[in-house]
């Protein structure tokens, strides 16, 4: 029995290996990628009544995205401003009051409490009416929009969703034995259909727990085994597609990407001259 064991884990031992050298080239593994968006909503529920971008455009950080009808607010900020001017009187009554002896200084202490609680309202009301008109909280792309000119939307439900360049990663998946050969801040090589040639991505996430391998693997080999997630931020996130099919190889251990190399150079030159990093 011991024999036949030692037998079967030698043979494992020699499949994954054959597997990793793959004729001399480097292993692929499949993935895509995909994309922390943002999405962006307005505070209150309200009826879109102009809408800046289309899906596609580039935006920068501040500018225009859409505005929300602003009558409840606007009402709500007349109120608001009435109501201050009332307890401004009031404050001014009872400081003119307190000066001829005819007034208390708890009646002044009260006035100008009131007059602080309506100068708080009107701030909140004018901050209410001010976020009717939304715009990017970042630079990026718009991916995608729900809401149109004249429809409602509901309080919190997003009428865009942004895509910040720094926010698309690429998944993939390795097995166990593959899993050493990984860390975090690795370079991998992503390779597409139709990309440019020397596409990068520096792995910024490692799965703790096994899983199976998903369906969106189309592998047959791979579909029955457990394997570990991988995510890698890309260098060139501009080159790369939400969705797109990628693989993904490992990148020989002291290959890195043209910041690392400069991060090492002003490091070892630093350590020459005694200066500090």
């Amino acid at each position: 029995m011991i024999s036949r064991r030692m037998t079967v884990a030698a043979a494992l031992v020699a499949a994954l290996a054959l597997a990793g050298c793959n004729n001399g080239k480097p292993v692929a593994y499949q993935g895509w990628v995909e994309a922390n968006l943002i999405f962006v909503a307005p505070d209150e529920v309200g009826r879109i009544e102009t809408l800046a971008v289309r899906e596609g455009d580039q935006v920068t950080e501040r500018a225009p995205l859409f505005t929300v009808d602003a009558d409840l607010q606007l009402a709500d900020l007349q109120m608001q401003e009435a109501s201050v001017k009332n307890a401004q009187q009031a404050y001014d009554r009872a400081v003119t009051l307190l000066k001829t002896s005819a007034g208390t200084q708890k009646t002044l202490e009260d006035a100008e409490a009131a007059l602080r609680t309506a100068q708080a309202r009107l701030n909140s009301s004018q901050t209410r009416l001010t976020r009717r008109k939304v715009f990017s909280p970042a630079e990026g792309t718009i991916e995608q929009i729900y809401y149109r000119t004249g429809e409602m939307v509901p309080a919190g439900r997003p009428v865009v969703a942004l895509l910040p360049p720094g926010n698309l990663k690429v998944r993939f998946f390795v097995s166990e034995a593959t899993l050493p050969q990984i860390r975090i801040g690795d370079v991998v090589n992503v390779h597409c259909d139709g990309c440019a040639s020397g596409l990068t991505a520096k792995v910024s996430f490692i799965a703790r727990s096994s899983e199976f391998t998903p369906p969106v693997i189309y592998s047959l080999e791979e579909r029955s085994k457990l394997v570990f997630l991988i995510e890698a931020l890309p260098e060139q996130p501009q080159q790369l597609r939400v969705g797109q099919p990628v693989s993904v190889t490992l990148a020989p251990r002291g290959e890195a990407s043209g910041e690392a190399k400069a991060d090492t150079k002003a490091n070892t030159k630093a350590d020459a001259t005694g200066e500090p990093k």
